[in-house]
C-alpha cells in the first residue's frame, strides 16, 4: 500500500534536514511517495480591496503574486532536485504551491486532508514553549492543530535508523502503534522498540506527599501492569497483521525517576533511536498537545518525533 508523505519545504536548514530524513526513511519504508508543498506569503486584504478600485494597485498586486509564485516554484524545484540526486525517483515526487488565504499552517493541514496523505513532515525549530510561540511558528501551529494527520517533526541530523514507540496503554498509544505498523508494513528487517515508562503516584497526583504511600503505589503498579500487558497483546496483533515478524518487536520497561517526558528522551538517546513515535494527546484526551509530547518535541535532539493524533 502506498504511503503518501507531505513535506513542508522552505529555504531553511530545518526544511533541508526534514528532506534528508525522508530520503533516509525511503530506503527502509516500502512504497513511499512524496508531495513537496510550499505556501506563498499571504497578500494583504487591504491591497485586494484597493485593487478593486485602483488599476495601478491591481497591476502591482499581480506583479507581487507572480513573483511569489516564481519564488515558490524555485524553492520546490531545488527541493525536488535534492531528492532526485539522493536517489528518489522523480515519478515519486509531486509539488504543490498556492497563495496563503487562511494562513500557512492552515493551508498545509487542509491540503494534507485534501490529498489524503499519511503524514506531514516539518523541520522542528526547537522552540521552548509551544503554546506561547505557535502564533509565530508554522511548525508549532501544525503540531498544535493537527487532528487527523500524523506529524513528523525532524530535529537536526537524524542518522540512526532505530525506531522507538512510547506507549502507556491508552488508545492514543495504540494509534501510534497503528501508524508505525502501517508505515513499516512488509518490512522484515527493522526492529521496533515499545517503551513503557512505569508511572508513579506523582504522575497521578501533584501533591507532594511527605510519606510515600506504598499502598497507593502498589495499586498504581498493579493497574498499570494489567493495562500494559493487555496493550502489548493488541499491539503485537497490529504489527503481525502488518507483516512484521514477532522477533522484530521488543518491549522496554523503565521506572519513572524524574518525569515521563525526560525518561522517554533519555531512553531514545540510550538506544540510539532516530525515530520516536508517540500519541499526540495527553491522558485527558484534550485537543491540545499533551505535556509529555510537548517535552519530547522540545528536547529530543537529532531525532524525528512522530506525533500521532
Amino acid at each position: 500500500m502506498e504511503k503518501k508523505i507531505l513535506i513542508a519545504v522552505d529555504q531553511s536548514i530545518h526544511s533541508r534536514k526534514a528532506i534528508e530524513y525522508c530520503i533516509e526513511m525511503h530506503s527502509i519504508i516500502k512504497n513511499m511517495s512524496f508531495v513537496l508543498i510550499n505556501i506563498q506569503p499571504k497578500i494583504s486584504d487591504f491591497l485586494f480591496h484597493e485593487s478593486e478600485s485602483d488599476q495601478s494597485t491591481k497591476e502591482g498586486l499581480k506583479e507581487m503574486a507572480d513573483k511569489n509564485q516564481k519564488h515558490s516554484m524555485k524553492i520546490l524545484g531545488h527541493a525536488k532536485n535534492t531528492m532526485i540526486k539522493m536517489g528518489v525517483s522523480e515519478k515519486l515526487i509531486e509539488t504543490a504551491s498556492f497563495p496563503a488565504i487562511k494562513g500557512i499552517s492552515k493551508e498545509i493541514l487542509d491540503y494534507a486532508k485534501q490529498i489524503i496523505c499519511d503524514a506531514i513532515v516539518v523541520g522542528n525549530r526547537g522552540t521552548t514553549k509551544l503554546t506561547e510561540a505557535f502564533t509565530h511558528s508554522i511548525t508549532n501551529n501544525i503540531l498544535e492543530f493537527t487532528d487527523t494527520v500524523p506529524i513528523w517533526a525532524v530535529d537536526g541530523n537524524v542518522r540512526a535508523q532505530n525506531v522507538m514507540v512510547a506507549v502507556d496503554g491508552s488508545e492514543s498509544s495504540l494509534a501510534a502503534v497503528d501508524h508505525t505498523a502501517f508505515m513499516f508494513s512488509g518490512n522484515t528487517s527493522t526492529d521496533i522498540m515499545l517503551l513503557h515508562v512505569t508511572p508513579s503516584l506523582r504522575d497521578f497526583c501533584t501533591i507532594d506527599f511527605k510519606k510515600r504511600s506504598s499502598k497507593m503505589e502498589d495499586i498504581i503498579s498493579k493497574g498499570d501492569k494489567q493495562c500494559i500487558d493487555s496493550f502489548y497483546v493488541r499491539a503485537q496483533k497490529i504489527f503481525t497483521e502488518a507483516g512484521l515478524k514477532k522477533n522484530q518487536v521488543h518491549t522496554i520497561e523503565v521506572k519513572n525517576r524524574i518525569s515521563i517526558g525526560k525518561t522517554i528522551v533519555t531512553q531514545a538517546k540510550k538506544h540510539d533511536c532516530g525515530t520516536l513515535v508517540m500519541g499526540r494527546r495527553g491522558t485527558n484526551n484534550s485537543f491540545f498537545i499533551g505535556s509529555v509530547s510537548r517535552y519530547v518535541i522540545t528536547n529530543a535532539k537529532g531525532c524525528a518525533v512522530w506525533l500521532v493524533p
